[in-house]
Parts: structure tokens; sequence; C-alpha cells
């Protein structure tokens, strides 16, 4: 009865994993999710959905929680940085399981999350970190999300994917450059942009001309 229920369990898990792992792996290319969900926004509690922001470029930021120690340096990067974000047509959402509520306590108090005025998503189901592969349900983050940005054209589509430990902060500075990569991108059909491309630099046009020649 043990061992069944034992492998019952490991099955589980890897099915869980494995789910996790086709999800996010797929996205890109692909709809971004949709989703409703509460959100605390200059200095109020709001709804919003997401497909509300087609016409714009989306930055999904999911972080593990609030009054954490990583978390609020990588925030308060992204406010920062969030004029750059928004001369690029783009919104940013942050996203944790944390309620509207949480997230309110924490900008009240802390100077680096004052700084914040794009919307605090609550994901407090952990429904949206699920339906982006990012939910941690198993481990000492149980009930979290990894730390994952996804980047949104203005059609819906997810552009970039980017997952890692929860231990590891993320640049906001290549974040930034990467969305402006993808404007281009799609403001100039048929070039791409090269290796640690910057905006100003240039560009290739792919073709059979080109083969063997970089």
């Amino acid at each position: 009865m043990k061992s069944a229920l034992f492998l019952r369990k490991v099955l589980g898990l890897k099915m869980q994993q494995n789910n996790m792992n086709l999800n996010f792996g797929t996205l890109v290319g692909k709809k971004a999710p949709d989703f409703m969900a509460k959100v605390f926004h200059q200095n109020k509690f709001k709804d919003l959905r997401l497909s509300q922001l087609r016409g714009k470029w989306t930055i999904l930021a999911f972080y593990p929680g609030d009054f954490t120690f990583i978390c609020p340096t990588e925030l308060s990067r992204f406010a920062d940085f969030y004029a750059d974000f928004r001369k690029l047509n783009a919104e940013i959402l942050s996203v944790s399981t944390d309620s509207e509520h949480v997230h309110k306590a924490w900008w009240d108090v802390s100077p680096m999350i004052k700084k914040i005025s794009y919307p605090m998503v609550a994901d407090t189901s952990g429904k949206i970190s699920n339906l982006y592969g990012v939910y941690i349900s198993e481990g000492a983050d149980e009930g979290r999300s990894l730390r994952a940005t996804f980047i949104i054209d203005p059609d819906g589509i997810i552009r970039s994917a980017d997952v890692h430990d929860n231990s590891i902060g993320r640049s906001v500075k290549e974040i930034l450059r990467k969305l402006q990569a993808a404007s281009y991108v799609r403001e100039h059909g048929g070039e791409v942009c090269p290796v640690e491309w910057e905006t100003g630099q240039k560009t290739l046009k792919p073709g059979i001309g080109l083969v063997g020649k970089i």
C-alpha cells in the first residue's frame, strides 16, 4: 500500500514537472494566456485583464514574494527604467502570489517599492503562475512563483521567456535591450538583431547571399 502511494506521488510529481516544462517551453510564439486579476496601482485597488493591454508591449515580471530580499532590488530597478519602457509603448506588470493588500503594505513601508508606479498583480490562487508554467508546487518555496520574465508583443504574442532560480536576480537592462530588439524586428520586417545588439547598431538581413560570410 505504501509503495503504491509512493509510486502515485512520484508519477504525479513527474507529470506536474513535465506539464510545467511543456507550458513554459512552448509559450514563445504563442498567444499569451489571458487572465483577470486584482492589482495595486497608483495607491488604489483595481481589476486588470491582460488583454486590455493589447496594442502595447507588456513585460510580465514574476517574482517569489513581497517583503523578501532580491525582489525589491529588481522591482525598484524596473521603476528606475519605467520611463524607458513606456517610451517603447510598454507596460510592466509585476506578479507574485501575494494579495493586493500585501502589495500595498509593502509599498507603504519600503522606500525601494515606493518608487513603483506600474501595476502590481495579485496572483493569490497561483492561477496566473500556473498558466505561465512558473508556479512552485513542491519544496521550501511551495506556493510561490519562480523568477521569470515574459515579453508580450502588441498582438498578445509572447516573444521572449526567461526563467531561473529564485536566488539569482535578473537584469532589467537586459530585459529592456530585448524589448528594444523585439520592437525593432517588429517594425523592420526581414531584419534580425545579432548578438548583444543595441539600438543604433547594425542588424542582419538573412538570405542566401549572407551564408558563410559572417
